[in-house]
């Protein structure tokens, strides 16, 4: 009982001490902004199966500008997850999620393949999509950081975000710039971190993700769309680069 006190008041600490270890930003020149439509409500092309080149021929549904990642039914199998055919660095992403009752889903960012040991599965950073009331992986993690807008399982949200419920339209974004990360929902600021302290590095190695070398660390990545088995809609999803 003393060991597992002591490591939760461990991540206690590092939990606060990440919070508010935030990189200030230096003025610098004026760099050229490109957006990138990565879901127009039809096309699907900037976007790839993980074990394939295209994108997945089953599982996701596109329908009145709206694209579904299909939860497993009688009728079908559940939808897998799809990558973005490109990488980014530095970034603002944004878009729409709309969770069915008990889902559980996630963005994941800064996604590569090339982890030791881990060839084939396409791991990153997530802002996780959750159904905070009915889903039990919400509940579970350390002081919230596996609900609705977290840095999956590293770090918990602001408390006063206003998060729509399922069957409603939530607008996350998403902001990258070099190791500052902003989580954003419905227009309010949700979780910030430095990748590059010692305090993230200390909860990646008390995470799920302590076997993965240099785990969020890295220069560039895919953006991963996550199926879990449930039904989970995206629309508006752009992103701008510099």
């Amino acid at each position: 009982m003393q060991i597992k006190n002591l490591s939760l008041l461990l991540v206690t600490i590092l939990v606060f001490q990440c919070a508010a270890a935030t990189s200030v930003q230096k003025k610098k020149k004026q760099v050229e902004k490109k957006q990138i439509v990565l879901f127009d409500g039809t096309s699907t092309d900037a976007w790839k199966s993980i074990d394939s080149d295209h994108f997945p021929d089953h599982g996701w549904n596109v329908e009145g500008g709206v694209l579904t990642v299909l939860g497993k039914t009688d009728q079908h199998e559940a939808g897998h997850d799809i990558i973005t055919k490109k990488q980014f660095s530095n970034f603002e992403l944004d878009l729409e999620v709309r969770l069915t009752e008990g889902a559980n889903s996630g963005v994941k960012y800064m996604v590569i393949n090339s982890y030791p040991g881990g060839k084939g599965q396409y791991l990153g950073l997530e802002y996780q999509l959750i159904d905070n009331e009915r889903h039990p992986d919400a509940l579970l993690g350390n002081f919230g950081n596996r609900k609705m807008a977290a840095l999956y399982d590293l770090l918990p949200t602001r408390d006063d975000i206003k998060i729509n419920p399922p069957g409603e339209w939530n607008k996350v974004k998403l902001i990258v710039k070099k190791n500052h990360v902003e989580h954003w929902i419905n227009g309010t600021k949700a979780v910030v971190y430095n990748r590059n302290t010692d305090c993230f590095k200390q909860l990646v190695r008390l995470s799920k993700y302590n076997k993965l070398k240099n785990f969020g660390e890295q220069k560039q990545g895919h953006i991963l769309l996550q199926g879990h088995g449930n039904d989970v809609s995206f629309r508006n999803i752009k992103i701008t680069t510099w």
